[in-house]
């Protein structure tokens, strides 16, 4: 009943320690230890390279490193092995300050006054208040949830919009194709933690930009192939978008010539907006490793047939 912990190296010895404090009984693995594959039970790893059933045998459950599994290849997981999403306290922390952040650069235009700054500029513009701003949120799983408390304690309007329906105190929310545009219509900041699917790919490009109000703001923390990047560069150029904060990326690292790196209404950070926390991200493994001990459903399992 052995545990492997293949993702990042670096990370490996605080891994071991919360193993060895709270889950003696489990051995623990990893990349660079000498292990046995046929003993191997569980598996965190970020990417599978290869065939995981003919690399480890007797594989339950593959753990993924962070929030999204979209980059696994479904060829290379095992079909009756369960996924299973990262989610841990300190992944949605981090999310949660990202966003606010982000949000906030928007809201009171710090984009543009670092804009003025670098050109010797002093410009000074009328303050919104946050209750005349909303802020809308794309995708309401565990981290779109986290995000929003820290966004209404800042006095933003916010709205939802998801799959499927949702109730949540003190947020407009829709749910669906049907309500996808009265949504958008409502968000002067628009926050993209939608999971990538076929269906979410590319789903913020120019026909999505046009439904937002004019000179509304973006914040994709998703993934980059959410992103039509040409048609944000269109809007941005326009003014159809006032502004962008960019984490993730079609192509990373982003190439040098990109144009994003100079845009003037472009902010932009490499990946980085929220990690999973070692000794969270160890608990929360642990926790599932007993359930699934105890004969207990899995949390945060993946359902493959809809990617999240």
């Amino acid at each position: 009943m052995a545990f492997l912990y293949h993702a990042d190296p670096s990370r490996a010895h605080r891994w071991r320690e919360v193993f060895a404090a709270e889950a003696p009984d489990i051995p623990f693995f990893s990349a660079g230890d000498r292990h046995d594959p046929a003993a191997i039970r569980y598996l965190v790893i970020w990417e599978a390279e290869g065939n995981l059933a003919e690399r480890y045998p007797d594989l339950e459950v593959v753990f993924s490193a962070g929030a999204g599994t979209d980059q696994f290849t479904p060829a290379h997981l095992p079909p009756e092995v369960p996924l299973v999403r990262m989610v841990e306290p300190g992944l949605a922390a981090g999310m949660a300050e990202y966003v606010c952040a982000g949000v906030l650069l928007l809201h009171r235009d710090l984009i543009g006054y670092i804009a003025d700054q670098r050109n010797g500029r002093w410009n000074p513009r009328p303050i919104v208040p946050a209750e005349q701003r909303c802020v809308g949120v794309m995708g309401l799983g565990a981290l779109g949830m986290a995000v929003l408390a820290p966004l209404k304690a800042l006095g933003f309007r916010l709205a939802g919009w998801n799959r499927s329906s949702r109730s949540i105190e003190g947020v407009e929310t829709y749910a669906g194709a049907q309500e996808r545009d009265a949504f958008l219509a409502r968000c002067d900041i628009l926050v993209c933690l939608l999971p990538l699917t076929p269906e979410t790919r590319g789903c913020l490009n120019a026909d999505l930009f046009a439904r937002l109000p004019e000179g509304a703001g973006i914040v994709n923390v998703g993934r980059g192939g959410h992103l039509v990047e040409a048609d944000l560069l269109a809007a941005l150029d326009r003014g159809r978008i006032g502004g962008a904060v960019l984490d993730v990326f079609a192509q990373e690292p982003l190439p040098q010539e990109h144009r994003f790196w100079h845009h003037p209404r472009v902010f932009l950070t490499p990946h980085m907006a929220s990690m999973t926390q070692p000794e969270g991200g160890a608990r929360a493994v642990i926790a599932n490793i007993r359930r699934h001990r105890a004969g207990e459903p899995l949390l945060n399992r993946v359902d493959r047939s809809r990617g999240y």
